[in-house]
């Protein structure tokens, strides 16, 4: 295994190091204050305030819209920082929850993803479900831009996990256990849904992760690196030995049948019939059919696959109620036709019995 600070100041192994100096000393300003989190842990479900169970929900919202938008892991995590940070700064209902739940997911959109993958107000809005305005998604857009002073691109766990996973990869020998950056980021996400998780530091959340996954793999040299790492992050034995508990506790919960992921957590559109009006074209258009031919033509068709084509469409036709407009999208006397060839197919083999 190749030694942690043997190299010199150009090659990577060094610029990873001084990354992670770099983010350690800026991580402390983008953590929620204790204050509001303790205010958060101590509110009952029946309270007018947020609740843990609500802000976790919530945030399995936001995991849900990021995979429905086809946004990164980055994208997800910020979101939830940038929530965090506000529900421990401002005493917010439950009510404006789905509104302030839409903006800082918008916000972290606009901070990370590129200019075509960020969704638009109206696109929120129409999954949503909610009955906010485009207005208001902006108002709650720049109240938590100013209670957060601008500071949207925050440094999180995600950042750490990245820097810590290149650094174990950079030294660990050829041919040896490596670590699967994917399978980490997935149990981050799951982490992040838990409240518990937002008074955890980034760096020790991350390597909480990597400490995990390297105990199962049982490498020793990736241990190595671990405490080489943990050293170097000036983490203490019992902060991590505290959250690689919980860590693993949650871990091994999501891991059980009654838990409900936020992966396997569908999104449904519903929509009025006000809304269906303003939704464009595209939404509901419908399906292109393909071309019908003439009546003419099935007379000169006698190979084996059109007619047990023909049989299938007119089994399954059959077996559902006539739709009144079927004729809208099929000649009457097309339809008709159909019947009586379908007829003329299965009447040898009637005989033949």
């Amino acid at each position: 295994m190749k030694d942690l600070f043997s190299h010199e100041h150009n090659n990577e192994a060094y610029t990873l190091l001084k990354q992670i100096n770099h983010y350690l000393e800026q991580e402390s300003k983008f953590l929620p204050r204790p204050r509001g989190l303790d205010a958060i842990e101590s509110t009952l479900e029946n309270d007018d305030c947020v609740s843990p169970k609500l802000r976790d929900a919530k945030v399995e919202d936001l995991r849900s819209l990021t995979r429905f938008f086809g946004c990164s892991t980055e994208t997800f995590v910020l979101a939830v920082n940038l929530l965090d940070r506000f529900l421990s700064f401002m005493k917010v209902r439950p009510k404006h929850l789905p509104c302030l739940g839409m903006s800082v997911f918008h916000l972290a959109a606009k901070a990370i993803e590129e200019e075509c993958n960020i969704p638009s107000e109206h696109d929120l809005l129409r999954i949503s479900h909610c009955k906010f305005t485009v207005s208001d998604l902006k108002r709650m857009e720049k109240i938590v831009y100013e209670k957060l002073n601008g500071e949207l691109k925050a440094v999180t766990a995600f950042h750490f996990l990245h820097l810590y996973h290149a650094l174990a990869r950079y030294h660990i020998t050829e041919g040896k256990e490596y670590l699967i950056l994917d399978k980490l980021e997935a149990q981050l996400k799951a982490c992040s849904c838990r409240f518990v998780f937002s008074k955890a530091k980034p760096s020790v959340l991350a390597l909480s992760l990597l400490t995990l996954e390297v105990e199962n793999l049982k490498s020793v040299d990736l241990f190595e690196i671990i405490l080489r790492v943990q050293k170097h992050s000036k983490i203490n034995h019992r902060d991590l030995t505290y959250w690689r508990a919980l860590v693993s506790k949650c871990l091994a919960d999501y891991s059980s049948p009654e838990c409900c992921k936020p992966d396997n957590k569908k999104l449904v559109w519903i929509v009025s019939r006000r809304t269906a009006r303003h939704l464009q074209n595209s939404y509901y258009s419908v399906p292109e059919l393909p071309t019908i031919p003439e009546a003419g033509c099935y007379s000169e068709m006698g190979s084996d696959d059109s007619c047990e084509e023909m049989s299938c469409g007119e089994s399954s036709l059959s077996s559902s109620p006539r739709s009144d407009t079927a004729e809208e999208f099929f000649p009457e006397d097309f339809v008709h036709q159909s019947k009586w060839q379908n007829l003329c197919y299965r009447t040898p083999s009637a005989n033949s019995l």
